[in-house]
């Protein structure tokens, strides 16, 4: 009996200190909503980029200022409903986040404005995306979506 209750003895200390030891490993557990947070945020890079925003819209029947005042919107709406990721993530990753958004509203509303009246939502495309072929750093997702990436990955 009193091997018995020696053995039962050691099986009690094992089991607390695997207990311990996996409280530890959970405590050190990655959160999954920081990793959500940025997952969230990589779309939005995504959504909003502007090759992929044109890609996405067909400009064949509407205006250019009807195009303008669409791509406005959506940006701004995917924006919005990501705002409370900001909580989750770096401060200068949401810095960036921001950056890009206003980035893109003035370079869509910047060439909307150059353009005459009776131009058409094709022509507003075009003339994006001539804009950024010929100012590369002007397609700031691919950076914002690299550093969001690195965050990400800093926290696996």
């Amino acid at each position: 009996m009193a091997f018995f209750i020696a053995s039962m003895a050691g099986y009690l200390i094992y089991l607390q200190r695997r207990l311990v030891i996996y409280e530890k490993q959970q405590n050190k557990a990655t959160s999954p909503l920081p990793l959500q947070a940025y997952e969230r945020l990589l779309l939005l890079t995504d959504r909003i980029a502007l090759p992929n925003l044109i890609n996405r819209n067909v400009a064949n029947a509407i205006t250019a200022t009807e195009l303008q005042m669409m791509y406005t919107k959506i940006i701004r709406e995917e924006f919005d409903f990501n705002v409370t990721q900001q909580m989750y993530i770096s401060p200068a990753s949401w810095k960036a986040v921001k950056n890009l958004k206003e980035k893109n509203l003035q370079i869509i509303n910047q060439i909307g404005q150059q353009l005459p009246s009776e131009a058409t939502g094709l022509d507003l495309q075009k003339a994006i995306m001539q804009f950024l072929v010929s100012n590369p750093s002007a397609a700031l997702h691919e950076l914002v979506s690299e550093a969001l990436s690195y965050e990400a990955k800093q926290l696996l």
